[in-house]
């Protein structure tokens, strides 16, 4: 009988990952039936996809309308498991969405393999609890969070970030040609989400007015996904020197001498891609009142979370532990940003001292394979497990 298994992802990211992660489970077993709920890129990588879940993903007050999906969501996979009980359910990155699904798996006696562990060592730490119950094994894409997890009582295994599979391992670039000697090209980049473009690009954007005082001839590219174009080529309306391109990144980015960057995946690719950066997410001030006590790591950036793991002590300066300037959480005015734009746009030695930081971080932890590696560990699992009758 074929082996049945089910993925759920709620994310433009997740959707990516468990396109990469299919078609290795077809290679090793290609009687393999694979269905969930996710986006676009699992149904084109062979996945049957009952509902699209990726469009739509947010934050803060967008989180109301996603929890009664969530609920939805929840009600019809239980009827679907009773007539298709899947041998192993895959929850992809989303802890707050997949969750609630991985407790309705277990429930119904099916493994849960967590891919992409939550952050629970940044903040939260607490939801730990449930994840310990609901929650056969951890893949996780950081080398740290193995040991982490394993120290308290959740099984984990580091596969590495699924990002590298998709790029090549020779992908860091010298500095653009012409660099320090023409007017600068800054790369401004929102994020995948609609809601972090509606965040963040208004800052970007002011970003870009200082660099434009500073060195006049200055351009901006700013590549974009199907839930950001409409409101970064909105809003960038009007300025001519800002280059706007949907799925472009990869075309757009090495060009760049600088990118501003929205903390979260894009901020390793930018690394791999060997372009200096600063990191930035905009946070409600609110938020920050209400969870900041629960925060227990000072970066959140991919970038600085990889490099800092070797110089642990905080009385250490951030400086020297962190590669990438990171304002993460923003709030209030981003002139900080601008300024720290205009610093290392004026200074050619600082900006090629981040490539070769973030070209030794990539030489560190740029090797592929972590689709495969997931997709070993699934087949594993399933096979430790008793058949589903």
């Amino acid at each position: 009988m074929a082996r049945r298994i089910f993925i759920t992802a709620a994310e433009v990211s997740g959707d990516q990952h468990a396109a990469q992660l299919i078609p290795a489970l077809k290679e090793l077993d290609p009687s393999a039936v694979v269905e969930g709920l996710g986006g676009p890129l699992m149904q084109q990588a062979g996945a049957i996809v009952h509902h699209q879940t990726v469009r739509g993903a947010q934050m803060g007050a967008g989180g109301i309308w996603r929890a009664l999906e969530t609920w939805r969501l929840a009600r019809w996979m239980g009827r679907h498991y009773e007539q298709n009980r899947p041998d192993l359910h895959i929850c992809v990155d989303s802890p707050d969405m997949n969750i609630h699904f991985a407790r309705l798996a277990k429930r119904r006696g099916v493994g849960v393999l967590g891919y992409v562990a939550p952050q629970v060592w940044a903040w939260r730490e607490h939801r730990l609890r449930k994840f310990r119950r609901w929650f056969d094994h951890l893949a996780c894409i950081l080398p740290f969070e193995e040991p982490y997890f394993r120290a308290r009582g959740l099984p984990a295994t580091f596969v590495g970030h699924p990002l590298f599979d998709q790029l090549s391992p020779t992908l860091v670039h010298d500095a653009p040609a012409g660099s320090g000697s023409r007017p600068p090209v800054v790369g401004l980049l929102a994020g995948s989400r609609h809601s972090e473009a509606v965040s963040n690009f208004g800052d970007l954007l002011l970003v870009a007015r200082q660099v434009r005082a500073r060195f006049p001839g200055a351009r901006f590219f700013s590549p974009t996904t199907a839930d950001t174009h409409e409101v970064i080529s909105t809003a960038a309306r009007g300025h001519s020197d800002i280059c706007v391109e949907r799925d472009s990144f990869d075309r757009l980015v090495p060009r760049c001498d600088l990118c501003v960057v929205v903390s979260g995946t894009a901020t390793l690719h930018v690394a791999a891609h060997g372009v200096p950066m600063i990191v930035i997410y905009r946070v409600n001030s609110a938020m920050v009142r209400l969870f900041g006590w629960v925060m227990k790591t000072d970066t959140f950036a991919l970038v600085n979370l990889l490099a800092q793991r070797g110089v642990a002590d905080r009385r250490v300066p951030r400086s020297e532990r962190h590669i990438v300037p990171e304002f993460v959480p923003l709030i209030g005015s981003a002139q900080c940003v601008a300024d720290e734009a205009v610093r290392l746009l004026a200074d050619p030695a600082l900006l090629a001292d981040q490539r070769r930081k973030l070209a030794d971080l990539i030489a560190r932890h740029g090797q592929g394979g972590a689709s495969k590696r997931v997709a070993r560990l699934a087949l594993e699992m399933i096979a430790a497990r008793p058949p589903v009758t």
